[in-house]
């Protein structure tokens, strides 16, 4: 059954003896780990217990698949339940694993993950529409789950941080999970007894992680700033981004656009909706922001939107190159605002 990331905290506390299983996929690998670990931590708080715990790669499972069932229905030592983690899991495995679990009564508790899977792939697929396995989609968080995943930690440790701090404290936060714990990890362990967290304190610790020049790309974008957008595009490109990552994130920021363009309608002021607008937007960025809404009306916003589905499509569907359709994109949607600007 799907479940979202956000449902996991809750759900850990008290593991329903009927789950067998959890697949856990996507493109954020930080965000995978740090799941995969809440789970395992639900059966055994020593992630590496030889006795409790026991890790499983597709090379092992192709070799022999002997190897697989005998990790599945071998028995503690120390007593209790067990976990089987299986790590870069492909799409081949959800036939074993049905045929496997339909023919075991163990109570061990596997724990599959990769970031290769797909959605659409038989093994997300079967998760899905098991009612005994969870299926876990993981990818790159959003500002409002940086936002949303930062306050929980901050809280959860005792700490207090003013609005203006914890705006810079996002803004340099990564779409990664993983590397945004490490820095908010960082930043409690340098705290020490201190619990007023401070502007000071986050540029002291944290390192500007954030993936700010995809926001860079789509504000100048949205901005109708071609070189600065196609500047920004190149350092994404250069930095090994996936030119259909780059787009669903331009597409993500219109979409937003949209959904403030629908408040103004009601009568809002751009400003007014901009404030409203959670997580809280960057107080640097409002301006910004504030002047796009006065550009963009509905008919605009729904023209890029569907040229950004479009270009999406084209990047995965056709033999043209993906870099040069994203970037051809980009130049037509920011072109098409200097003469609104």
């Amino acid at each position: 059954m799907n479940i979202k990331p956000e449902q996991v905290e809750g759900i850990i506390k008290s593991l329903p003896k009927t789950i067998r299983g959890v697949v856990i996929y996507g493109s954020n690998e930080g965000m995978i780990s740090t799941i995969s670990q809440q789970f395992i931590k639900c059966i055994s708080q020593d992630i590496y217990d030889a006795f409790n715990v026991s890790y499983l790669d597709m090379e092992s499972i192709n070799s022999d698949i002997g190897n697989l069932y005998a990790e599945f229905n071998a028995q503690s030592l120390m007593g209790g339940r067990r976990v089987v983690v299986i790590k870069d899991a492909s799409q081949q495995l959800a036939k074993p694993l049905k045929e496997m679990l339909d023919n075991s009564s163990s109570d061990t508790l596997l724990v599959i993950t990769s970031s290769s899977l797909k959605t659409k792939d038989s093994l997300a697929v079967w998760a899905k529409d098991t009612s005994y396995i969870y299926c876990i989609s993981c990818y790159d968080d959003r500002d409002e789950d940086i936002s949303q995943f930062a306050n929980k930690f901050i809280a959860k440790n005792g700490f207090n941080i003013d609005n203006i701090a914890f705006q810079i404290l996002c803004s340099r936060l990564s779409n990664d999970r993983r590397i945004s714990l490490n820095e908010l990890e960082k930043l409690i362990t340098y705290m020490g007894n201190k619990k007023e967290i401070t502007v000071e304190d986050i540029k002291t610790v944290i390192s500007d992680t954030s993936a700010s020049s995809q926001e860079d790309l789509n504000y100048h974008i949205a901005s109708g700033y071609v070189e600065r957008a196609i500047s920004s595009y190149n350092r994404l490109i250069f930095e090994g981004e996936a030119p259909v990552t780059i787009i669903r994130a331009v597409n993500y920021h219109f979409i937003k656009l949209l959904g403030c363009v629908a408040e103004m309608e009601k009568g809002n002021s751009a400003e007014k909706v901009v404030d409203s607008l959670r997580p809280i937007v960057m107080f640097f960025r409002k301006k910004s922001l504030i002047n796009q809404l006065r550009i963009w009306n509905k008919s605009r916003i729904m023209n890029a939107i569907t040229l950004l589905y479009q270009t999406e499509r084209d990047c995965k569907t056709t033999n043209l190159p993906a870099e040069q359709v994203a970037s051809f994109a980009i130049i037509r949607i920011a072109n098409g605002v200097k003469k609104f600007r």
